[in-house]
């Protein structure tokens, strides 16, 4: 499948792996790169010189393009902004902010800058500043999210704007490839599937969560404080729950999340940790290699925007 978002970034297949912090590193992003996609290895909170060590250590591994993704937000944006330069890095995806400051400098580096949006009014902006494409990224996705829905966001961006649309949230198969498509994108980005790819190097039991997930395992947490967050209910989303009611003070919200993420991807709490995944994790019953999750979502998307049944 040949589309503006593959040509761009000189890839096979029209997917970017999600830049999932804690959990994408140089295993999973040379995986994806090298089975024709475009790996990200997640900067998230993490120190510069780890992500140095990660950069390194995919280039080793493939030949193919793989790119960064930097949190805003964080307090090492400046650190990995420089870094990408730096290290020869030709792709960055941005979340959790503008990266306006930056875009001049990754522009005269060569670099494509792809920032993830989830509104049609950042989408235009990000087009004026420079981006060279927008992940669109709908409520139905893990991790942080917006309001609005992949099904609606995603023509409205393609309708606003002239750079490629990738289309996120809730994509994990052919058929959502498919539908992404017919909505005006040139491409996906895929995150929980590939939770369960062999190259992901998070905890047994985080992938086995994923795996055994309902459709109605997904919720969302921190609306109170602004700050959504779409993982798998556990006993930890059932305490924020209850302090929702209780209606405590925002420091107090938070302290319960810090470093739950890591708990649940690294150390394999799945009780009290945070696993991020978003609403297409009660599709996903397979392991599978991230080269074998790639050909298999495309050749049914192939079948089906050809004309054929499954």
């Amino acid at each position: 499948m040949k589309s503006r978002i593959s040509q761009i970034l000189n890839i096979k297949y029209p997917i970017i792996q999600g830049g999932m912090a804690n959990i994408a590193d140089a295993s999973l992003a040379q995986a994806v790169s090298n089975a024709g996609g475009l790996g990200l290895i997640a900067g998230g909170n993490a120190p510069k010189e780890y992500i140095r060590e990660e950069i390194r250590k995919a280039k080793q591994m493939t030949d193919k393009p793989f790119g960064v993704n930097i949190m805003l937000l964080s307090p090492n944006a400046d650190d990995l902004a420089e870094l990408i330069i730096e290290e020869g890095v030709k792709v960055v995806t941005t979340g959790a902010g503008n990266p306006g400051k930056y875009m001049a400098k990754w522009k005269e580096n060569g670099i494509k800058v792809i920032p993830v949006v989830a509104s049609v009014a950042l989408a235009k902006r990000m087009e004026k500043a420079g981006a060279d494409a927008v992940v669109v990224e709908g409520c139905e996705a893990g991790g942080h999210i917006g309001e609005m829905t992949t099904m609606t966001l995603v023509p409205q961006v393609a309708d606003n704007v002239s750079i490629p649309v990738i289309a996120a949230g809730g994509v994990g198969d052919g058929r959502g490839i498919a539908a992404a498509f017919m909505l005006g994108a040139s491409g996906v980005q895929v995150g929980t599937r590939f939770l369960v790819a062999d190259e992901c190097t998070i905890h047994e039991n985080y992938k086995n969560k994923v795996l055994n997930a309902k459709d109605i395992d997904s919720v969302v947490t921190g609306r109170s404080t602004g700050h959504p967050v779409r993982c798998l209910r556990n006993k930890l989303t059932r305490e924020y729950k209850r302090l929702d009611k209780e209606n405590i003070s925002l420091e107090e919200y938070e302290k319960l999340g810090i470093g739950a993420l890591r708990r649940a991807a690294r150390e394999g709490d799945v009780d009290m940790g945070t696993v991020m995944a978003g609403q297409i994790a009660g599709l996903i019953s397979k392991r599978q290699s991230a080269g074998e999750i790639i050909e298999e979502m495309f050749q049914q998307a192939d079948k089906l925007l050809n004309g054929s049944s499954l």
